[in-house]
């Protein structure tokens, strides 16, 4: 992973400017985002609320209305859970973020958010099972076209993107046969018809691939997969400009209510922590696990991005 020089230092309750420091992404991990209370608590502190108070009737008005800069209801958004989703933007290297209940409540906000009747959907074959039936059996019921192409075939992307398509979506590496797409090639063809890219990106990570740097426009997660690590919540988050959160996601995601919880996002906040780490140490056995059963006599094929056998 490389350098992030970003002001993602501290939201001071003092008002001071955050500092702009030139950190590695390990210590984003840990540091980015956080916002004390009067308190001055180390650690970030988890607001079990679902609403908050006001000074004044206007206050309270101003704060509903979006004159004011005010956490309203925790379904909007909620102090922890904008903590997260600040680090998470760091590591990224994204402007904004907006976490959700799950994995698959990010992938659909993604789309959703984005498309209407008539508008046009091209996607990759490999994905995940639930992503494939957004994509080929609800948003058809909607008017939505879409068709699949084979992702690491050009000429299929050429051909479904002469047409003017609204967005692209690819999940690389792809769950479960891992298929590496190259999203450079796709992002430049896809732009070029006018769409937008989204990149499931839950099988790398944000420690082994950056797919805004590679052209892509939205990234998508499961936080449940390798960002908690631990099996303990669900969880989604979906990251871009800040330009394609507010005008297309927050206002889907506030009124349809796929809002991560508090807790979660708390928990995922310490599993940030050790991201890097985990991730670093799974692939290096995963390697090596790789390498012995493809020189297993009794075993035909062994898929790994890393082997050199790989078809990808």
């Amino acid at each position: 992973m490389t350098k992030q020089h970003r002001p993602w230092g501290y939201h001071s309750p003092t008002g001071e400017p955050k500092v702009d420091w030139e950190l590695q992404p390990e210590t984003l991990a840990v540091r980015a985002g956080l916002a004390r209370s009067g308190f001055g608590e180390t650690g970030e502190a988890l607001y079990l609320t679902s609403g908050f108070t006001y000074a004044s009737a206007e206050e309270a008005a101003n704060s509903f209305s979006g004159d004011t800069d005010h956490f309203v209801y925790s379904r909007f958004n909620n102090p922890t859970v904008a903590m997260f989703e600040t680090r998470l933007a760091a590591i990224e290297g994204a402007e904004a973020a907006m976490a959700t209940a799950s994995g698959m409540a990010a992938m659909f906000a993604s789309v959703a958010s984005v498309v209407a009747k008539g508008d046009r959907v091209v996607a990759s074959f490999a994905m995940f099972s639930s992503c494939y039936v957004v994509l080929s059996e609800i948003l058809p019921k909607w008017g939505v076209e879409v068709e699949f192409v084979h992702g690491n075939n050009k000429t299929d992307w050429e051909k479904a993107l002469a047409k003017p398509t609204k967005v692209v979506f690819v999940e690389t590496p792809s769950n479960p046969m891992l298929e590496i797409i190259d999203l450079r090639m796709v992002s430049e063809l896809a732009h070029n018809a006018g769409a937008i890219v989204i990149v499931d990106n839950i099988m790398a990570s944000p420690v082994l691939q950056r797919p805004l740097e590679l052209g892509a426009d939205v990234v998508v997660y499961s936080t449940t997969k390798h960002i908690d690590g631990q099996g303990r919540t669900l969880g989604g988050a979906v990251l871009g400009s800040r330009e394609y959160i507010s005008e297309h996601l927050e206002q889907f995601i506030r009124h349809t209510g796929p809002a991560m919880s508090p807790f979660t996002a708390w928990t995922v906040l310490k599993s940030l922590e050790t991201l890097t780490m985990r991730v670093t140490r799974m692939s290096e056995s995963a390697l090596a696990i790789a390498e012995f059963l493809s020189k297993h006599n009794l075993i035909k094929q062994v898929r790994y991005p890393f082997l050199a056998s790989h078809p990808g």
